[in-house]
C-alpha cells in the first residue's frame, strides 16, 4: 500500500491571508475603474442631451412652419391638436420628449428668449445647477 507524502513547505498553495489580500486589491481596482467609467457615462449622456435639445428645437420649428406657430406644448409634436389644419406630423416620437437622463424637456410658449424656449435641465432634471446638473436652453 502506497502512502501519500506531504509536500515540502515551498510547494504548498496560497495561504488564506494571501488570498484575502488579492481579493481586497481586486476590489479596490474594480472600484476605481467603475468610478472612472461612471463619470464618462454621465459626460456622454450630458452631451447627448445637448444634441437632443438642438434636434427637438428643429422639430418645434418645423411644426411652427407648417402650422403657423410653435406648439402650445411638446405633446403636440406627437399628437395632432384639434385646431391644427396644416399639421403634417408626427414631428417627433414620444421618446424624443425625454432627455437621456429620463426627464422631460422644459418648454415655454411664448418664450422669454424667442418665439419658444426649450430647456434641458441636466442630470438632476430640475432648474439650476452646475456641472452635469447645469441647464441649457435653445437660445444659448
Amino acid at each position: 500500500m502506497q502512502r501519500f507524502r506531504s509536500r515540502p513547505a515551498h510547494q504548498r498553495g496560497f495561504t488564506l491571508l494571501e488570498m484575502l489580500a488579492v481579493i481586497v486589491l481586486l476590489g479596490i481596482v474594480a472600484t476605481i475603474v467603475v468610478r472612472q467609467v461612471g463619470g464618462n457615462v454621465d459626460k456622454g449622456k450630458y452631451g447627448a442631451g445637448k444634441a437632443q435639445l438642438a434636434s427637438l428645437g428643429m422639430k418645434v420649428e418645423s411644426y411652427a412652419l407648417d402650422v403657423g406657430a410653435p406648439p402650445a406644448n411638446l405633446n403636440q409634436l406627437v399628437t395632432r391638436p384639434a385646431n391644427a389644419r396644416q399639421w403634417a406630423g408626427p414631428y417627433a416620437k414620444a421618446s424624443d420628449l425625454q432627455d437621456p437622463f429620463g426627464h422631460g424637456f422644459g418648454y415655454r410658449y411664448p418664450g422669454e428668449h424667442g418665439s419658444f424656449d426649450l430647456i434641458f435641465y441636466g442630470q438632476d432634471g430640475v432648474p439650476g445647477g452646475e456641472g452635469y446638473n447645469a441647464d441649457l436652453g435653445n437660445w444659448e
